[in-house]
């Protein structure tokens, strides 16, 4: 049995609801780079170029890394998703707000590293 709780009404303060997400939380989600592509096949997230996790993160201490990747035989992730970059790392991405990334969509590929974020664009010093 699944249990749906209804919205808060109108005035009512997402405190009164502690478990119902705040319609500014979810419209700033909506709003988040998705994954245009991701030409890494040995991604367990990867069905055909592209990414099925709910969510990928960008790292790494050299090239801007896919830090989502798992080369593992077992395909994951959801069916019907589009991923979105869910955090940054990367502050010298000139892309990079806040830990957030304000491309307007990121393509995930081969570069120095298995899965390298190539939308990152270093920041002018």
């Amino acid at each position: 049995m699944i249990h749906v709780t209804p919205l808060p009404s109108k005035g009512q303060a997402p405190s009164d609801a502690p478990h119902i997400v705040p319609e500014v939380l979810m419209s700033t989600l909506a709003e988040l780079p998705a994954v245009a592509e991701c030409s890494v096949a040995g991604c367990s997230y990867n069905d055909h170029s592209s990414c099925h996790a709910a969510a990928v993160t960008i790292g790494g201490a050299g090239d801007a890394q896919c830090a989502t990747f798992i080369p593992l035989g077992v395909k994951g992730g959801l069916d019907r998703v589009v991923s979105h970059v869910g955090a940054c790392q990367r502050q010298d991405c000139s892309h990079n707000d806040h830990l957030e990334c304000g491309a307007p969509s990121v393509r995930i590929g081969a570069g120095h590293d298995i899965a390298d974020c190539l939308t990152f664009a270093a920041r002018p010093a």
